[in-house]
Parts: structure tokens; sequence; C-alpha cells
């Protein structure tokens, strides 16, 4: 499915009768932000779809791997957050803060609940800047233009996309997303992105009467895509290695089992 990311059309109105991604999503991983409508449609998906938890699990350790990657061996300072979902523990301020406290991190979303958490819970060093701002993902002028006032786009900047553009339905709308917030940062900036897929190389069919049944239960509506579609999100950019890969797997100790969700990290030469 996803992981916690809301990018519905505008900014959200907080609606706790209809159940909503980033808190099914935290309710997967074990949070305590959701409410009993999230609750029985989470527990529907999985009895569907029983491995959404373990996706769930994946995309947010491929998360702190990849923060860690790029601040550490890249060392970036600059994080984009776009669809930040719900706060848990090792968000990606406090994972590239580790590394470096002057590290400036801005967060995008657009969900009522997300806003009130981020507000609280995100606050980062003196050292560094860890900011928020209320923005959709299907509007990146705007993302672009805001974060602008925390980041330097001059310096590199890793764009973090997780989970995010399976709520943009359109492929060619989400490629441009892509490219309009790539164009906006300079040579050495790093795309850090995880999609769904029904590839059935990962066993990803399940995916598809999962989210079917999501798009009739649930908002935002959300979709899965085939491997070369998501790798068409990287042209133009160096994929660092292992290239594009399941999220489980991606730099990951040992030998994790494959999800249904792709993730890469790459470079903007």
């Amino acid at each position: 499915m996803s992981d916690g990311h809301t990018p519905s059309g505008g900014s959200a109105k907080l609606n706790t009768g209809v159940a909503h991604n980033a808190r099914v999503w935290n309710y997967w991983i074990g949070g305590k932000d959701n409410y009993e409508v999230d609750q029985r449609v989470g527990e529907h998906v999985a009895g569907m779809f029983p491995i959404i938890r373990d996706i769930a699990r994946a995309d947010r350790d491929f998360l702190g791997r990849a923060v860690r990657f790029v601040a550490e061996e890249r060392g970036v300072r600059q994080f984009l957050d776009i669809g930040t979902g719900l706060p848990t523990a090792e968000n990606t301020h406090e994972i590239a803060q580790r590394v470096a406290p002057d590290s400036r991190i801005v967060y995008v979303d657009n969900d009522p609940i997300v806003l009130v958490h981020a507000r609280t819970l995100l606050t980062g060093t003196r050292e560094g800047v860890t900011a928020y701002i209320d923005a959709d993902v299907h509007d990146p002028d705007a993302i672009v233009e805001r974060a602008a006032q925390t980041l330097d786009f001059g310096k590199p900047v890793a764009v973090m996309m997780l989970g995010i553009l399976n709520f943009v339905l359109d492929h060619d709308q989400a490629r441009a997303i892509v490219r309009r917030v790539l164009a906006a940062v300079p040579s050495g900036s790093h795309l850090v992105l995880t999609h769904p897929t029904f590839d059935s190389a990962l066993g990803g069919e399940g995916q598809i009467p999962a989210m079917k049944f999501w798009n009739e239960n649930a908002t935002p509506p959300i979709t899965a895509r085939s491997g070369t579609d998501i790798a068409a999100f990287f042209e133009g950019l160096e994929l660092v290695e292992p290239g594009m890969v399941s999220c489980s797997q991606w730099h990951a100790p040992g030998t994790p089992a494959p999800v249904p969700q792709y993730g890469a990290v790459a470079v903007k030469p």
C-alpha cells in the first residue's frame, strides 16, 4: 500500500468517520494515533493482504538506512521529506541530526492530524533546523517555493518521496512532479523513493484487490505501479548500488525477505 503519507487535494479536513491512510499506516506499525474506523479497515486489508504490515515496517526501516547513508556516506545536510506521515520513532530529522547536528529538514504533508503531531513532536537540534510546511504533493511549485525559505537550494538536498507518488494516480503527472522538484535542487542532490508494486517478482499481485478495497472504503485513493514505471522516476539520475530493489533489501544486513515495495536512492549528476 503506502507508508502513511497523505497528499489528497488541498489541505485536508479532519474526518474521523472515514479511514485515512496516515492513521491506518500508523495502526499497522503499532502506533496509537488512529481511530476505530482506521483499525477496522486496516484489519480488513491485512486479512486480504497479510504482508502489508511487513511492508509498513520495511518502508520505515528503509527510511532509516537511506537517511543514514545519504548523511554519512554522501555528506548531505539538507532533507526535503515530502509526505512525512504521522511522526513515530526515528524520524528523518532525528537520524540526520544524529549524524550531523546542523542538518536542516523540511517536512511536507497536508493532513490535519499529521500537522498537529508534527508541530508538537518534530523538534530538532539547536544547531540545525526542523520545519514543517502544509502543502500538497500535487503542487510541487508550492513545495519548492516554501521549502526554499528553510533550505539552501544552492547546496545538495535529499528529496524524500517514500510512499507518496502512489497517491498521484496519473503516471505522467507523477513523473512531472519528480522532475519539477529535482529541477530545483543542484548536482549532488539525492532522490530517496519507495513505491508499492504489483510485480509478481516481489509478490505484489495481492496489492491489486487490496487497493481496490481501500479505494472503495478509505481515503485518499492509491495505486501500485510496475517496476518499469517506478524506474522511470529515476530518469536522468544515477542509481546508488544495488539499484532499485525491494525496500526491505536495500543496504539491509543479512538476506531479508522481499516485500512488494521498491526502494532506491539516486544522485543528480
